[in-house]
């Protein structure tokens, strides 16, 4: 992402932070089907997890992702400090920090899961190998990515989002793409949704699991195979497949 359109993405968040915390709370406005997903994650990571929400907004995902499974080892970063600021006094024992998708404050292979919800929106298809890259690199050998966003293509403005006088620049992501993308960054593919727009949505939504893999010819130590077994690594899981989820929401 260009300087110019990250510090655009950073003041305008800036501003309406305390205005998204009111106005989206918790995970009233996913469907049911994109919060399966989230689910699938979890189940294949197993408890006790070192997942990051990577952009984390305000902390509504990490509240869910809490409620869903309190044995998470979870932290989060978003390149907003206000967003960050907020998202601290709802998570004072979460570990919270201010940092770019494509910069991140992780050593190499630190984390089992990564979660990008709907945080590659403000990315443009054409700058997601190093945000990628950046994932791939903090995941440990074995590691999941779930990645959610709005599907298509093109670029959208969103004027006065959240009430403010602010602009925000979005895009669309081509999930063929994004695989795609997730491929030459070095990731395998495990998981693809894309489901139509809902009444009350604009636009199609996609989500793609996808996992670093062991090097090749390396398969781990005894302690990676249990490591790699808790992720359900080695076998591809369609979410038709997935449990009922737990928590049901109402739709945006």
């Amino acid at each position: 992402m260009d300087d110019d359109l990250l510090a655009g993405t950073r003041t305008a968040y800036d501003a309406v932070a305390e205005s998204y915390a009111r106005m989206l709370p918790d995970t009233r406005y996913e469907a049911a089907l994109d919060l399966a997903m989230v689910e699938h994650l979890l189940v294949r990571l197993g408890p006790g997890a070192q997942l990051l929400d990577a952009g984390c907004g305000t902390g509504r995902m990490l509240t869910h992702l809490t409620a869903l499974d309190p044995t998470l080892r979870l932290s989060g970063v978003d390149l907003s400090p206000g967003m960050v600021a907020v998202a601290r006094r709802a998570h004072p024992s979460i570990d919270l920090a201010v940092a770019d998708l494509a910069a991140l404050p992780h050593p190499d292979g630190e984390l089992d899961g990564v979660m990008a919800w709907y945080s590659i929106i403000h990315t443009p298809p054409s700058a997601l190998a190093p945000l990628l890259g950046e994932l791939h690199r903090v995941l440990r050998p074995g590691g999941l990515l779930l990645l959610g966003y709005q599907a298509g293509t093109g670029h959208r403005v969103i004027d006065r989002p959240y009430g403010h006088d602010v602009e925000l620049g979005a895009f669309l992501h081509h999930t063929p793409y994004v695989c795609d993308a997730l491929l030459r960054a070095g990731f395998t593919v495990d998981t693809v949704l894309d489901r139509g727009a809902r009444e009350q949505e604009r636009h199609p939504q996609g989500f793609v699991l996808a996992r670093r893999p062991y090097p090749a010819g390396r398969t781990g130590s005894a302690g990676q195979h249990a490591l790699h077994h808790r992720l359900g690594v080695g076998a591809a899981h369609p979410v038709a497949e997935h449990p009922t989820p737990r928590r049901r929401r109402g739709g945006r």
